[in-house]
């Protein structure tokens, strides 16, 4: 069984399908899990069902090696205006801004639109169809921002993106992470 984002695989929403599957595997079963976080869920499978694990830490030699990465501190009311400011002053190829909500990606993409840059959405609870199409398109470059919920956070790797702006502060060190 290979288990790719396994830390997510593990997370409530998942692990009792994969409890179940696993019954349907025959005893002399091999699992390859692959996480760029080792959250408690993982630990915990691993001691539950493998016997003689052997694991593969990179953590340790992960550096961002030519990733820059900034923080600015400002009130919520300005935060629309630090992000125009950073618009204006970096060289953006794509970018991919995240926010905390549908909501909240709703608004900030209708307010980048209304300031005169290129915006694209995806959420959760839009249509997988419509997103698929959203993060062609924004793959394909035929939009400059893509605003989105951490739903995007994984598996995403688009050359021409070279600015990430988390709009809300990340939920988890995961997310921040992915």
């Amino acid at each position: 069984l290979v288990m790719d984002e396994a830390d997510k695989l593990l997370s409530a929403e998942f692990q009792p399908s994969l409890e179940e599957l696993i019954q349907f595997l025959p005893q002399n079963r091999q699992f390859l899990m692959f996480s760029a976080t080792f959250p408690v869920t993982v630990k915990a499978f691993k001691d539950r069902h493998l016997r003689k694990p052997y694991v593969i830490n990179l953590m340790d030699q992960l550096t961002l090696m030519g990733v820059t990465q900034y923080y600015a501190f400002v009130e919520e009311r300005q935060k629309v205006h630090c992000l125009n400011t950073l618009f204006s002053k970096l060289q953006i190829n794509q970018s991919i801004i995240f926010c905390n909500s549908v909501n909240r990606v709703e608004l900030l993409a209708k307010k980048i639109t209304e300031l005169g840059y290129s915006c694209f959405y995806i959420h959760a609870k839009m249509v997988q169809d419509h997103r698929n199409r959203v993060f062609h398109e924004f793959r394909n470059g035929a939009c400059r921002n893509l605003v989105c919920t951490d739903l995007f956070t994984r598996g995403i790797d688009i050359q021409a993106v070279n600015v990430v702006i988390n709009f809300d502060f990340p939920r988890t060190s995961e997310s921040y992470l992915h």
